[in-house]
């Protein structure tokens, strides 16, 4: 039998940290609506509120789902999948799983991006749906996503039962490392859709890390694509519209504030959309399995959290100023357009087999090599040129400051519309460690060499 299971963090810290994360997170989510749609954006009312009135008080301001909003899931989730399902599209392989596999795609994101804010646009256009309605609702439907995300992870859970080698299990969660004894078997769920699959013989950490890579319905229909892309990301956008209109409605004009806000979130989705083909390549889609930590989170915590500097801006309307507003918003766009470069340089690199020249020069690259799971030998190209060569992780800080930059028209009245870039910042960071180690484990004395030639992580000459 293999050794007992080593994580990347300690022990300790690694069942806190997921519990933590899998009780406090919904209510979270709950608290963070309630304080910036009903206690005017302030930490300190909601304390107060919640000081006087205890638990009781907690239990007053959870709303309940109401038909309504299960009406609106339901209703954008149908037309999202049935775009995903129905739009033609590019086919687009993904990359070599641990199995030795290669998942297709069906790439269109951008068409289904446009058909949905299309339509979102023209309803409320022509007068037959208000977007005021999702915003009037939004408590009631973030409590329905809640509730139904989790039952969501919990078929997630029990669909997977199969048998596994302890090599498949490196690849079941990113926080867990075992020992290459080939002996020893896991237990699974009901119905994998590959043998990309499998347990690490912990509930939680099953659960929380999920069990199964590239889990589909029938033949064609992702569920991580339909979590992540079309449902979380797409929310996103659909939800940035919905603020925006709503303080045009209240207000009857949008402040220059909310239309920075709304337009730097706008080209960011859109960017997502345009290069969604290279997201399919990376962490999330190719590493982490589909449970709680990305199914739930892409379902829930995307909409609520990733939106909630406008969905602050709403009912505090800030007039920056035209140089003002200008100068975040190009700093915003050039932030957005760097990350987006990154991934578009790496993405041409692999295309090209390393052939593409970067910054007007041939790329400076490692040959690494590394064994599935099955024992074949396979070959990667490390980029250590361009932005690679800043650092292993440089797109990250872009992304970070673009985030920024869409929550600095908000000001600095109240410090919550800044939680979600202290989140970002807390999860890239962390994401860029667990890359690091999972590429480590790949690539052996070949990721050595590239660590000695791109020192640093994320910021160039600092980390």
């Amino acid at each position: 039998m293999a050794e007992a299971a080593k994580t990347v963090h300690s022990p300790l810290v690694t069942y806190v940290s997921m519990l933590s994360l899998l009780t406090l997170c919904p209510p979270f989510v709950i608290l963070l609506w309630y304080t910036m749609v009903h206690a005017d954006g302030s930490i300190v009312q909601t304390a107060q509120f919640l000081k006087q009135n205890g638990l009781q008080g907690f239990i007053d301001i959870w709303p309940r789902p109401s038909a309504i909003a299960w009406k609106i899931i339901f209703i954008y989730g149908a037309f999202e999948a049935a775009l995903q399902l129905l739009l033609p599209g590019k086919r687009v392989e993904g990359p070599i799983s641990p199995t030795g596999k290669r998942p297709v795609y069906k790439a269109n994101g951008m068409a289904a991006y446009f058909v949905t804010l299309a339509t979102y646009i023209g309803l409320w256009w022509f007068g037959i749906f208000n977007p005021t309605v999702v915003y009037d609702h939004l408590g009631d439907i973030f409590s329905a996503l809640i509730f139904g995300s989790l039952v969501f992870c919990v078929f997630l859970f029990i669909k997977v039962r199969v048998k596994c080698s302890v090599e498949r299990i490196l690849y079941v969660n990113p926080v867990m490392s075992l020992t290459s004894n080939n002996n020893a078997l896991c237990k699974g769920h009901l119905a994998p859709s590959s043998t990309d699959s499998g347990s690490s013989g912990n509930i939680i950490i099953d659960f929380y890390w999920g069990m199964e890579l590239y889990p589909r319905i029938g033949k064609d229909f992702d569920i991580k694509v339909f979590t992540n892309c079309r449902f979380g990301m797409m929310a996103w956008a659909v939800l940035a519209v919905t603020y925006c209109i709503k303080q045009y409605e209240q207000y009857g004009n949008v402040a220059d504030s909310m239309l920075v806000n709304t337009i730097l979130m706008l080209v960011y989705v859109t960017k997502f959309f345009w290069w969604e083909a290279g997201y399919w390549n990376t962490m999330d889609i190719a590493h982490d399995r589909a449970g709680f930590y990305i199914c739930w989170g892409c379902l829930v915590w995307v909409p609520s959290i990733y939106t909630s500097p406008g969905m602050y801006l709403v009912n505090h309307p800030v007039n920056l100023g035209t140089q003002l507003a200008l100068s975040i918003l190009i700093a915003g766009i050039l932030c957005i357009y760097i990350n987006y470069d990154c991934d578009r340089q790496r993405q041409e690199f692999r295309r090209t087999n390393g052939k593409s020249l970067v910054w007007g020069k041939p790329p400076s690259k490692i040959v690494a090599t590394y064994s599935t799971t099955k024992g074949e030998t396979k070959t990667s190209l490390l980029l250590t040129s361009g932005w690679w060569g800043l650092a292993r992780h440089f797109h990250y800080a872009p992304e970070i400051l673009a985030a920024f930059f869409w929550t600095v028209p908000a000001l600095f009245n109240h410090v919550l519309p800044y939680f979600y870039v202290v989140f970002l910042t807390i999860l890239l960071f962390d994401r860029s460690k667990r890359d690091d180690d999972r590429c480590r484990s790949k690539y052996g004395k070949y990721w050595k060499v590239y660590c000695e030639r791109v020192p640093y992580r994320i910021i160039p000459g600092v980390y």
